[in-house]
């Protein structure tokens, strides 16, 4: 069988997350590496204050995956799978082997200031649990302004994005339609949808100049829940999933389908945890943050030793 290390998208970060991580050599060298290329330290980023940047955030929610990803990779198995959610996709392009640390670096800074600077105010994402998508989708298609489809997220959890005052009107709706739950999201930005086609088309032009390599572990695109080889294609994928629509329900299957019995959530938090034990159902889901390092890494051996 096989073991998946999934990486966090925006709205997972918390203050802390990368004074937090394991005392440890790998964590140390990383965190130097991501200071260097930055050309300041990433612990200035990792604070309540800071973190309402979107760049900030971005930038450590890319260090404390890589850092914690090389951390167990220093001492067990390699992971057959990497996949991340958003942002989350560039640690999973990093640690698969494709990325250099230091060019995701620069590119997840360049990314958090495009967005950031496309829509300083009055947008956002906001979540949607208990409603099926086909009603979500005509709730989108009866509203008049700027808001989208943004996230698949589970069977019963969707999450829209664009305008504060559209997306109210959306939420509104929904709850009147017996929506369990309707909330605004930790991201100050309009993520996967149309309204980011012109930033992403920007950061690709940075990425042309960017060397990719084929990965060494197997990559999961968030967007399409397919396995991405090639590096062109690999390029594409990272930079326009700003402006397209994650499917984390379908990759949660592919990745079970593929025989994947354990994921590994990296920090910060545990949402992908949650949003995977459908599909997993038959497998082991665990986060990073709050678990015994000699209990992940004796589930990946674990994992490692079971037949394909």
């Amino acid at each position: 069988m096989s073991t998946l290390l999934a990486f966090p998208g925006q709205g997972a970060q918390q203050p802390g997350m990368l004074h937090g991580l394991p005392d440890h050599g790998r964590v140390r060298e990383c965190l130097a590496e991501a200071s260097d290329a930055l050309g300041q330290s990433v612990l200035e980023l990792d604070s309540a204050s800071a973190l309402a940047s979107t760049r900030a955030v971005q930038l450590c929610l890319l260090v404390a995956g890589v850092a914690s990803a090389r951390l167990l990779l220093a001492d067990g198995p390699a992971p057959d799978y990497v996949a991340g959610l958003s942002i989350g996709a560039y640690p999973a392009a990093v640690v698969s082997g494709a990325l250099a640390f230091a060019d995701a670096v620069r590119l997840v800074a360049l990314r958090g200031e495009l967005m950031q600077a496309a829509y300083p105010q009055g947008y956002g994402m906001t979540a949607i649990v208990g409603l099926d998508l086909s009603r979500v989708e005509q709730l989108l298609a009866e509203t008049e302004g700027p808001v989208y489809l943004a996230n698949i997220n589970a069977d019963n959890q969707v999450v829209i994005a664009g305008r504060d005052d559209t997306m109210a009107e959306v939420a509104k709706r929904a709850r009147a339609e017996g929506a369990a739950l309707v909330k605004p999201l930790a991201v100050s930005v309009p993520s996967h949808c149309a309204l980011l086609a012109e930033p992403a088309a920007r950061l690709a032009e940075a990425f042309a100049a960017v060397p990719l390599q084929t990965p060494k572990l197997r990559y999961l695109s968030g967007t399409t829940a397919r396995p991405i080889a090639q590096p062109g294609k690999l390029r594409d994928d990272l930079a326009f999933n700003m402006c397209r629509v994650v499917d984390w329900r379908a990759l949660a299957r592919t990745a079970f389908e593929r025989g994947v019995r354990l994921q590994i959530e990296m920090p910060p938090g545990s949402v992908l945890t949650g949003l995977g034990r459908r599909a997993f159902a038959e497998g082991t889901l665990i986060a990073f943050q709050g678990a015994r390092l000699d209990t992940l890494l004796a589930l990946m051996q674990e994992e490692a030793r079971r037949p394909q």
